[in-house]
């Protein structure tokens, strides 16, 4: 229906995931399609150094997706991933990408010379970040989220406000948010390098989208995206080219039921 005559790889109900190159199929798919994207792109800080994990040094190499040749193409890249998303969100529909130093300055850049307005400029911080074996900078901890629309006048975002005043204990919810990394207990059916936890994205999805409504994802990964879309009673479609992150997809979202919003993670002072 939405990518032409391009098969899904695995689809259910609510569920839709495709092994392709995202540029080609972002390329097929229909215009104004989507109620909402949120984007994990490659943040190209595979660069041959070493970071800490469960108290040992590795690499920070994840892949050649990781990969770029210069700041010219890594710009390039954005661009054209982002431009591509704002032909299928519909009209109000938003777009969230996370990212850190390495990459969201180009992200943000890049979603102006687009055509989109950002909303809000979120702070990611992690209660439990890996050390920093080099001791020659401040620890990293935070990544930052950046939601945007469409710069059209006549463009009117869904924001659920009330709802995230209610589970920020009655207050107006703030721009910086608090929580652990990823659990071992959401790594049960395998590994990716960049998983994110899903309880941020049950925040993202609940705060932008309504029940029913359809998220996109363009660069999926292990479709953290999609666990937090069934729980919530979105439609979710996931993209990515990696045969070995789509199989560990499926094996995540077969398990996956609907529970309690907002499971623990985010901690007390999230909510000041």
């Amino acid at each position: 229906m939405f990518f032409g005559n391009l098969k899904p790889y695995y689809c259910d109900d609510s569920v839709a995931l495709y092994l392709s190159d995202t540029f080609d199929a972002l390329g097929r798919m229909s215009t104004e399609a989507v109620d909402m994207i949120f984007a994990d792109p490659p943040y190209f800080l595979s660069n041959d150094g070493i970071t800490c994990s469960s108290g040992k040094a590795v690499s920070v190499n994840k892949g050649d997706w990781d990969k770029i040749e210069s700041l010219e193409e890594k710009h390039a890249f954005n661009r054209r991933w982002i431009g591509l998303c704002r032909r299928v969100l519909k009209q109000n529909a938003t777009l969230w990408i996370s990212g850190t130093l390495h990459n969201i300055y180009s992200v943000g850049w890049a979603l102006e010379q687009e055509g989109f307005k950002i909303i809000n400029n979120i702070t990611w911080q992690k209660i439990n970040p890996p050390p920093n074996l080099a001791c020659r900078c401040f620890t990293h901890s935070t990544e930052t989220i950046l939601w945007a629309q469409k710069s059209d006048k006549n463009a009117k975002h869904f924001f659920d406000y009330e709802r995230m005043k209610a589970v920020n204990g009655g207050k107006q919810m703030k721009d910086v948010w608090t929580g652990t990394l990823t659990p071992l207990t959401e790594k049960q059916f395998g590994k990716h390098p960049t998983q994110k936890p899903v309880y941020l994205l049950e925040r993202i999805i609940s705060a932008s989208t309504r029940e029913g409504e359809i998220v996109l994802d363009p660069f999926c990964g292990s479709s953290t995206t999609g666990v937090a879309c069934k729980r919530l009673g979105r439609r979710y479609i996931g993209i990515d080219r990696n045969h070995e992150y789509l199989q560990l997809s499926v094996r995540r979202l077969k398990n996956e039921c609907t529970h309690e919003l907002f499971p623990d993670g985010l901690q007390p002072s999230d909510r000041p």
